[in-house]
């Protein structure tokens, strides 16, 4: 008899537990509103929000390839499974056209749409949950003047139980909580303004700070380096492997043009970026670079040329360089590398000082071999180097002697252990990217699936 008092006192604790789990992870919906007039929104609200959307990097996630801007369907790899972005033009059946501008603050700083869905925290609100009342408002006032693009994107491919959403509300609790940005008394305004936009819209630690099991940045390691999208993003401030340290100078070129002659041109998911910040107010480029710039200096020991501007020929690099890469790796480097690393011609067909490259001294190889295989696209009217990519000339043998001898005359490190895995993976990505992309088909049912 008492067993069986205990039994059922176990089942009753448990449907109490998950009632109140359920009640905990269960959200209203918020009542659809007519799609507002965009003419009832302020052009200068409109132009504010302009720049934010482009700090949020919103353009970039949710507009897959050939498709309409911010009408979604880009595939977003993750280790869990593929999403996809939503539709956030002003359509009113498969956008955001009948959100009120409470649930699109909800959206963008609880990660809960409009019909109390929770959201996948590949979309940033854990940072966005930073963002001030009036940017909340430019945002909503931006996406609501879009054209409006009746989109909807492919379902997730997610595995179960990732796939049911009140999942994410245990990840919510333990996970996604204010960020401190209260104000430091030591520090100017401008220096407030950066942080605000670095660790609120602009999410840079959403990429460049490691992530736990269950997909979480690891708060006590913030900017250590991550991964984002097959590449690696680099740790920066006092973690920053760069061999030239960074100073707030040079995080503002970069920021801003996507090059410095001391640390290389911006590529993979970070050429975006650097994109979207070209058209945004200088001013605001300048308060990121200075709160960057605060996170620390790292120990990079690199003598840097005389004269940045004047191109790789005079980089500490050019006496010898061929003889010093061991093995099968000199010729190679000799057919592919020399002619632009070594030369005396200043981009975009001169390469920058290898000695300068943080793919070559960092703790993984993927940027290298990435770089190695894709080569650097040529950005109209910008100078910045250019590269053919050796992916369909060089074998994966060859491309791991090249990349093992340029770390070992100019990386500074011990070989990278991971280099052959990096190199099949890198592959891979290659010919998935090469793939035709998921359809992205019109929908009477709302799609915010992300």
């Amino acid at each position: 008899m008492r067993t069986r008092r205990v039994i059922a006192g176990i089942g009753i604790f448990g449907l109490a537990a998950a009632g109140a789990a359920l009640a905990l992870a269960w959200r209203p919906a918020i009542a659809p509103v007519p799609p507002p007039a965009p003419a009832s929104f302020d052009p200068a609200l409109v132009r504010r929000g302009a720049d934010l959307a482009l700090i949020g990097d919103c353009r970039t996630c949710h507009t897959t390839s050939g498709g309409a801007a911010f009408a979604g369907g880009l595939p977003l790899p993750t280790p869990f499974g593929t999403l996809y972005s939503t539709n956030i033009t002003p359509d009113p059946e498969t956008g955001i056209g009948r959100w009120s501008e409470a649930a699109f603050a909800r959206a963008l700083r609880e990660g809960v749409d409009r019909e109390g869905r929770h959201l996948y925290p590949a979309f940033p609100y854990d940072h966005y949950s930073a963002t001030s009342d009036d940017d909340v408002r430019a945002l909503y006032a931006f996406f609501m003047t879009r054209p409006a693009v009746a989109a909807t994107p492919p379902p997730n491919e997610l595995p179960f139980p990732l796939n049911i959403r009140l999942t994410l509300a245990g990840w919510k609790l333990l996970f996604l909580h204010p960020r401190d940005l209260a104000p430091d008394p030591t520090k100017d305004a401008v220096w407030h303004r950066g942080r605000y936009l670095v660790e609120g819209l602009g999410h840079c630690g959403a990429c460049h700070s490691p992530r736990n099991l269950l997909g979480a940045e690891v708060v006590s390691r913030a900017y250590e380096g991550g991964e984002a999208e097959g590449w690696r993003a680099y740790a920066l401030g006092a973690a920053s492997r760069a061999p030239v340290p960074w100073d707030e100078a040079a995080l503002t070129q970069y920021l801003r043009e996507g090059f410095h002659p001391l640390h290389g041109v911006a590529r993979g998911p970070m050429a975006p970026v650097v994109e979207n910040l070209a058209a945004v107010p200088r001013e605001e480029v300048v308060a990121m670079a200075r709160y960057l710039a605060s996170l620390g200096a790292g120990s990079g020991t690199a003598t840097p040329p005389l004269d940045p501007s004047s191109g790789p020929g005079q980089a500490p690099q050019s006496a010898g360089m061929q003889a010093a890469i061991e093995g099968a790796g000199t010729d190679l480097y000799a057919a592919t590398c020399a002619a632009c690393h070594e030369g005396e011609r200043p981009p975009p067909f001169g390469g920058v000082s290898l000695a300068l490259s943080t793919a070559i001294s960092g703790e993984s190889p993927r940027n290298l071999v990435n770089v190695i295989l894709e080569g650097l696209p040529a950005r109209g009217g910008t100078g910045q180097p250019i590269m053919p990519g050796f992916g369909a000339v060089l074998t994966d043998a060859q491309v791991a002697s090249l990349a093992a001898g340029l770390r070992r005359r100019f990386g500074g490190g011990a070989p990278w252990p991971d280099l052959e895995p990096a190199i099949r993976e890198a592959r891979a990505a290659r010919h998935l990217a090469a793939r035709p992309a998921a359809a992205i088909t019109p929908a009477m049912t709302p799609a915010m699936t992300r």
